[in-house]
């Protein structure tokens, strides 16, 4: 068996303590959001919070860097991971925090491979789709033109978008709320490619699979048929040798000697 690299061994120990302070991050987000009345502590534990998720991840990145040998290598196939952790620091907004936070989630997600894609897929879509309403709800609360005021609102027009609906009952009218909604409808056609895809490759491989054991039991059916074949003119070939030496009966030798 293959012993397992540092940085692997690294990735499999730190794989769910980062999910779990992901979990973190996406409660410190959405409290002072949905709860808008929240008191300066709570916003500011929030806050706290998110930066620690941050720097976790930051710290993690960091860490798996200095494991591997090609540094080079490492940073240039990890450049999104690079990106996520960045980005903060350039511009600390908390929109920014939560589009860095779920970029390296999802990077480190897709490196377990015992998550299938099938439960990615639908944790993709669910994470997108709180996400995206708490950050629109956000940016647009405050618009004094727009109509995306509850949480309920948000959640809504979020779901439209990411199918591609478009009721346009509910729309984003700042600038950030429509980079927003242009990240969510390119997220949602993507998803639905991913899930269309996988259900095709389903359906395709059950066919398959079908058509292997079928082909499989018609050849069992053919060398079974052969085998019989073979026997019936092995018994035949043994019952033409048992005719021929076969004795006559006494009565019928006296009368030849005769």
């Amino acid at each position: 068996m293959k012993e397992l690299s540092a940085q692997d061994r690294w990735e499999q120990r730190t794989q769910r303590p980062l999910l779990a302070l992901a979990v973190a991050f996406a409660l410190a987000y959405a409290v002072p959001i949905v709860d808008s009345d929240a008191s300066p502590a709570v916003a500011v534990a929030c806050t706290a919070v998110e930066w620690t998720v941050w720097g976790s991840f930051a710290v993690d990145y960091l860490v798996r860097l200095l494991l591997v040998r090609h540094r080079k290598e490492f940073v240039r196939t990890h450049w999104l991971d690079l990106c996520a952790v960045i980005l903060p620091i350039l511009q600390p907004l908390r929109l920014l925090r939560l589009v860095a936070t779920l970029t390296l989630v999802g990077r480190r997600a897709r490196m377990a491979s015992q998550i299938q894609l099938t439960t990615y897929v639908g944790g993709a879509v669910i994470g997108l789709l709180m996400f995206g309403s708490l950050a629109v709800l956000s940016v647009e609360r405050e618009s004094p033109n727009g109509n995306i005021k509850t949480l309920g609102d948000a959640v809504w027009w979020s779901f439209t978008t990411m199918t591609t609906v478009g009721y346009g009952d509910h729309a984003p009218t700042t600038g950030m709320g429509r980079i927003l909604a242009v990240g969510l409808m390119l997220s949602g056609i993507a998803l639905l490619g991913v899930v269309t895809a996988n259900i095709a490759a389903w359906f395709i491989s059950r066919f398959e699979k079908d058509d292997v054991e079928e082909r499989r039991q018609t050849a069992a059916i053919e060398a079974l048929t052969e085998e019989v074949r073979a026997l019936r003119a092995e018994v035949a070939a043994l019952s033409g040798v048992r005719e021929i030496v076969r004795p006559p009966a006494p009565g019928v030798a006296e009368e030849h000697a005769r």
